[in-house]
């Protein structure tokens, strides 16, 4: 790997943004520590761990900060939010912009976007919205289905549906997280995750991570459980299949305008990748699947942290 080229002088005061106001704030917290502790070693001495709460504009302004990394999750963190309170504050930060942040937290709007690039392949699916007929708008999709918060991360909200009669609560719980809620088709495939970095502003693909977890799907207690998962790190994948996965991995980044730092996850049925979505700010503890990917590539975990440091600016 080439060196990284450096943007964040050593002397720089850095606020390290974590918590929030999300479901998935604790898992925010652990992604934060992590992150800040790689910052101290690897010698920005003012990084400061910052909680975000609705005073965040008044303590980041009082603050004085020179740069933001974004350890945030979900909404408020991983929307547009966050970002357009920097961008306001003039304060360059971490990963995607506002743009792209906003629209690959919307999961039906992600694929949208996706669908203008014929290289890239997604689930049929259906677009709930409050008052929608459910049972109308799916009629035309295969069992199983999966039913998703447009909106969530961390596998909140969602349900596997083998059958219609278990539609509905399957809906009214996705409906506790979004009103807005998308239903697509189940690919009987398996799981693979890529993450995409920039160095010295040229994305490239991480290694591919293949999950195996241990509950019948990869929900929240499996990504966030320590041995309820198996990493195959790299995949189980043909070389050409690799190299095409993580071609579309790239593609779907620079589509969806996103930088400095994406994960993209898909499931591989019959060697076709098919897009689930894009995490504009991916989980960085010691279980989640950015670092695996990373580590796989000889990327130590603050090595990964000074990347994405290093994406500051690359959002404009």
């Amino acid at each position: 790997m080439q060196n990284i080229v450096s943007n964040v002088d050593k002397e720089a005061k850095i606020a390290v943004l974590c918590g929030g106001m999300s479901s998935e704030a604790e898992v925010s917290r652990r992604s934060g520590s992590g992150c800040y502790e790689a910052l101290k070693r690897l010698g920005y001495k003012n990084a400061e761990l910052v909680e975000v709460d609705k005073d965040i504009a008044n303590t980041l302004k009082n603050g004085k900060y020179d740069y933001a990394y974004n350890a945030l999750h979900g909404k408020y963190g991983e929307d547009g939010c966050i970002q357009g309170v920097l961008e306001i504050l003039r304060i360059p930060y971490s990963g995607c912009g506002v743009m792209s942040s906003a629209i690959c937290m919307n999961k039906e709007f992600t694929k949208r976007i996706l669908s203008t690039n014929p290289d890239i392949i997604m689930a049929k699916s259906a677009f709930i919205k409050k008052g929608d007929d459910i049972y109308e708008k799916t009629k035309d999709l295969k069992y199983p289905l999966f039913v998703k918060p447009v909106s969530e991360g961390s596998s909140f909200g969602m349900t596997k549906v083998d059958k219609s009669e278990d539609l509905e609560i399957a809906y009214k719980t996705a409906r506790e997280y979004n009103d807005d809620v998308l239903i697509e088709e189940f690919i009987d495939g398996f799981f693979v995750t890529v993450g995409v970095l920039e160095c010295n502003g040229e994305p490239f693909a991480t290694e591919i991570l293949e999950i195996r977890p241990k509950n019948e799907w990869y929900d929240y207690e499996a990504k966030y459980s320590s041995g309820m998962s198996d990493f195959i790190v790299p995949a189980n994948l043909p070389k050409d299949v690799t190299k095409h996965v993580k071609d579309v991995a790239v593609k779907a980044f620079k589509t969806a305008g996103c930088s400095g730092v994406a994960r993209i996850d898909f499931m591989m049925k019959d060697d076709i990748p098919y897009l689930l979505e894009i995490n504009t700010s991916p989980g960085m503890t010691v279980v989640s699947d950015l670092p695996a990917q990373a580590a796989a590539m000889d990327i130590t975990y603050d090595e990964l942290v000074h990347l994405i440091l290093n994406s500051v600016g690359l959002n404009k």
